[in-house]
């Protein structure tokens, strides 16, 4: 597909979904033209990428995480390592034809292989990284894809039937403005186990090779009236040329010096889905 007709077709996607976007600056509504400028009333103006995302940060931000990072994370995923995960997740949304936001997205694979469960799933996907939406907009047709910061998001309130957070910082009271009345926010945090084979050679004799994430569960069960906690843990195979990916996409693996030392022949996901309702 050629940069012109991918550019085309998201301008198509977010111009039948417009009604959910809000001008980060000045909070109207926006309309997105053929010509691919997402405009509100006041002409502040965002354009569609040729590649066929959305940058609608009002100020620059450096992120931490560069192209590396989310091509290794989108071949660890796309091996499947996190298909349970991803099935418990669509399987907590009911609605018909809902509209997820995935907060944080990165290269967009979890939102993408979740919306592939669902039927007729509208899935939009916002990262502070550039690097991270240029890579999902890349890999992903499906989905709209957005550069913008959840502490001002360019959505309006009770967009959203459910809400991602999967590894990712939070913005409760933002994610309570967004939701749709009867809608979910599912957090997905580590668990003890999480990683625990690659923890265990990063970390060795050290506090960090133990992980708690109390303090993570009880902030979300404060921000939200009704909450569940589901544990996710199984341990899978790893190939050995997905090791290098793995150490790659984790900040676990930026601490160990001498990567291509590293022996993994399985690696054990181990998580908590926090689902919380208002």
């Amino acid at each position: 597909m050629g940069l012109l007709s991918k550019r085309a077709l998201s301008i198509q996607q977010f111009q039948l979904n417009s009604k959910i976007f809000a001008c980060p600056f000045c909070k109207q509504q926006m309309n997105m033209s053929d010509e691919g400028k997402m405009s509100c009333a006041l002409n502040h103006t965002f354009d569609v990428a040729k590649q066929g995302y959305l940058y609608m940060l009002n100020r620059p931000v450096q992120s931490m995480y560069g192209k590396e990072l989310f091509v290794s994370r989108h071949t660890i995923i796309n091996a499947g390592i996190y298909d349970k995960v991803q099935k418990a997740i669509a399987s907590e949304i009911k609605q018909q034809n809902p509209v997820i936001l995935d907060t944080g997205c990165g290269e967009g694979s979890h939102l993408h292989r979740i919306c592939e469960q669902l039927d007729g799933a509208v899935g939009i996907g916002i990262d502070i990284s550039k690097e991270g939406i240029m890579a999902a907009a890349k890999f992903y047709n499906e989905q709209l894809w957005c550069v913008g910061d959840l502490a001002n998001s360019p959505y309006n309130e009770q967009s959203f039937d459910a809400i991602l957070n999967i590894l990712s910082p939070a913005n409760y009271e933002e994610f309570k403005r967004l939701l749709k009345p009867g809608g979910k926010v599912i957090k997905v945090v580590p668990q003890e186990n999480y990683l625990m084979e690659l923890r265990k050679q990063a970390f060795a004799d050290s506090e960090k090779e133990s992980y708690t994430n109390a303090q993570t569960v009880e902030r979300f069960k404060t921000a939200f009236g009704h909450v569940e906690v589901k544990r996710i843990t199984y341990t899978v195979p790893l190939e050995a040329h997905l090791v290098q990916n793995l150490l790659e996409m984790t900040p676990m693996g930026w601490h160990i010096e001498e990567k291509e030392n590293i022996q993994l022949r399985e690696i054990t996901i181990d998580l908590d889905l926090l689902i919380g309702m208002e």
